[in-house]
């Protein structure tokens, strides 16, 4: 039986036309926020969770809202969590441990292995910091970040799983990238062969990995599991899907 939630979020998809993409748009390669003139910006966060189901790294990218363009992002390693070790903590110091001291906002990949490359979004502004604090710590400069920034969204991959381990970002506005990334109404690489649903939906393999290489056409690429890696590669599909923002009101879950 289908809950209201999903009921409503089924009669949007029923009612909803969805708008081609504004390709007539002015993109920005600006390497930090504060550089965009319009300040029209939105984040994007994952969470990565240790043994205890406890958020031991979030990361956060800054995009403009008009190109989805990458503009900042932020890396949190939640001290004392992350030493209980989980399913991905050998990851959690993964630019560090494959860029040592290089800032990718600079470009600086001499000598980065081709396979790494592959790997990795290396041209999306990740910086060698990682922040190791508190959870309360993370969250209040979380929160200082986005409004500084005049940020009322926040998108996610399965947005639901990241919203319901940080409460303390509820104020925010929050949407799930997958509620149009799996659903063949609103991603046109999703073919007739592929089985769905009847309400549009991916049957299988509408995860971030399969999606992104469905949009991009790059089989190579493998999902990272590093929190602030993660919410590039997830911004990068909302910038491959190509609707507007407004697209995205079916998708939010608060």
């Amino acid at each position: 039986m289908y809950s209201n939630a999903s009921l409503d979020f089924l009669e949007m998809l029923k009612n909803s036309k969805t708008k081609e993409p504004d390709t007539s748009k002015t993109k920005t390669n600006d390497s930090k926020a504060k550089e965009i003139g319009s300040n029209k910006l939105i984040a994007v966060i994952d969470t990565e969770t240790n043994w205890h189901d406890e958020v031991m790294s979030i990361g956060v990218a800054l995009a403009d809202a008009d190109s989805f363009k990458c503009v900042d992002t932020r890396y949190y390693i939640i001290d004392p969590e992350y030493k209980v070790g989980g399913i991905y903590s050998n990851v959690i110091n993964y630019h560090r441990k494959n860029y040592g001291d290089k800032d990718t906002r600079n470009n600086q990949t001499e000598g980065v292995s081709n396979e790494l490359k592959g790997v990795a979004n290396i041209s999306a502004p990740i910086g060698n910091s990682e922040i190791v604090c508190s959870r309360s710590e993370a969250l209040n400069d979380i929160v200082q970040f986005l409004e500084n920034n005049n940020i009322a969204k926040i998108f996610a991959y399965n947005a639901k799983f990241d919203y319901s381990h940080l409460k303390e970002l509820s104020a925010f506005e929050w949407y799930d990238i997958m509620r149009l990334a799996a659903y063949k109404q609103y991603n046109r690489s999703i073919t007739e062969e592929m089985p769905c649903c009847k309400t549009g939906r991916l049957k299988t393999n509408y995860g971030v990995e399969p999606i992104t290489r469905m949009l991009s056409g790059d089989s190579r690429y493998c999902e990272v599991h590093n929190a602030v890696y993660d919410a590039v590669d997830e911004l990068r599909i909302i910038e491959l899907l190509g609707h507007a923002l407004d697209q995205y009101s079916c998708a939010r879950i608060n």
